[in-house]
């Protein structure tokens, strides 16, 4: 049976071993839309602008990383030790061969915890379908009874009955009150929606509030509202919140307002412009713009999907981060070789001090020179009554030659 040669495998590179797991990495579909939960430690605030730290629990920890425009866009950036949400997507970084977070949405732990609720819910009652547009009711454009179901209280009522007596004053208005708000709101809002279906039969219900945080909107998030709605034998146009907020009501609802106000302008026809030719026609263009923004939608995410797997950016957002290790690291390399000169410098300067001459004067001997200035070696360079010159270590001062005596003469003596 034949062996393989040892000689006959392929190694692979290390930087084809990194590109090959980048890519399973950041191909995986449920690895480009992610939130996490953990704890913040090793927060960096570069002068670049882009945030760096480590989200660990108890078992693990994995290295995030947010890009300066994503940074400024945030109201909230934790302090080490705090429990977030991070929302982003998970790549590699090739430098180091890691993978990484690469966040661009941090929340509190609180606040992004009922986000994960809202998400998890909503992904449930969308695949019961409960969502789906097939289900969904036309809204009558002539409403009889118009049904609304709030706080007796609330300014989003008063502004409600306001546009309809504007637009529309034939509907007859039923009011269906509900708190709106805390432990007891979904069971109040509930009977609500169940009395106005039971007792009223009104053309539509208008389930609205006004504004508020996440907190103050939870009801119309609650599961049991949301098929209280699915249920109704009348449409609903939900009008919660303002523009911007979005809740599990309004993707149940037969029409979703951006507001208490904007809900009532759905529910009824302008008096003054109304043509049945033009009510036809705005029908049908709804349909054909929402289908048309669907498809769009979609092969707008399919595209985008394509285009990240081929497009450079993540080569230049990880230069950038590799630009940032290498300021860091010539900055720690130039303090340390100014260390090693100045050490080498002060070593330099004591050999120099021990090989100066005035050194060798301060042990008691004398330099002798002539009067041209040579430097005095031995008596055979003297004559009696040449002038030279001595220096001290404290001075130099001149003197004549008056008896030369050699060693050799010293030693016969």
């Amino acid at each position: 049976m034949a062996q393989s040669s040892f000689f006959d495998l392929v190694a692979w590179t290390v930087s084809d071993l990194t590109r090959r797991v980048q890519q399973l990495i950041e191909g995986d579909p449920g690895l480009r839309n992610i939130w996490v939960h953990g704890e913040v430690s090793n927060l960096l605030r570069h002068t670049s602008g882009h945030v760096y730290f480590t989200l660990k629990d108890a078992s693990s920890s994995v290295k995030c990383v947010m890009w300066r425009s994503q940074a400024a866009r945030q109201a909230y950036l934790p302090q080490n030790g705090e429990a977030v949400q991070v929302h982003g997507y998970v790549g590699v970084y090739p430098v180091s061969g890691a993978y990484q977070l690469y966040a661009d949405q941090i929340l509190p732990a609180g606040e992004g915890q009922l986000f994960l609720q809202f998400l998890r819910l909503k992904e449930r009652l969308e695949a019961e379908g409960l969502f789906s547009e097939e289900r969904k009711r036309p809204i009558p454009r002539w409403p009889q009874c118009i049904g609304i179901v709030t706080s007796p209280t609330g300014a989003a009522l008063r502004d409600m009955v306001k546009t309809i007596r504007r637009r529309y004053p034939l509907a007859r208005v039923v009011l269906s009150p509900a708190q709106v708000q805390g432990d007891e709101a979904p069971a109040s809002i509930v009977a609500a929606l169940q009395a106005l279906n039971r007792d009223v039969q009104p053309d539509v219900i208008l389930v609205a509030r006004g504004g508020g945080s996440i907190e103050d909107l939870w009801a119309f998030n609650d599961e049991g509202v949301a098929r209280a709605i699915a249920a109704s034998a009348a449409p609903v146009i939900s009008g919660v919140g303002h523009e911007t907020d979005f809740t599990i009501a309004d993707f149940v609802s037969d029409l979703r307002a951006p507001t208490p106000t904007g809900a009532a302008e759905l529910a009824t026809p302008d008096r003054s412009q109304l043509r049945p030719a033009l009510g036809e026609l705005q029908l049908r263009l709804l349909r054909t713009g929402n289908a048309a923004v669907q498809q769009r939608r979609g092969d707008l995410l399919h595209l985008e999907r394509r285009l990240l797997l081929r497009s450079p950016q993540a080569l230049i957002l990880a230069g950038r981060q590799h630009l940032d290790e290498l300021e860091r690291r010539a900055m720690f390399s130039l303090a340390s070789h100014l260390h090693l000169q100045r050490a080498r410098l002060g070593g330099l300067e004591i050999s120099l001090a021990a090989l100066s001459p005035l050194a060798v004067l301060q042990r008691g001997y004398a330099i002798v020179t002539k009067k041209d200035g040579r430097l005095v070696r031995s008596i055979a360079q003297l004559l009696p009554g040449d002038e030279i010159f001595v220096r001290l270590p404290d001075g130099s001062f001149a003197a004549q030659v008056s008896l030369l005596r050699s060693t050799l003469d010293d030693q016969e003596h």
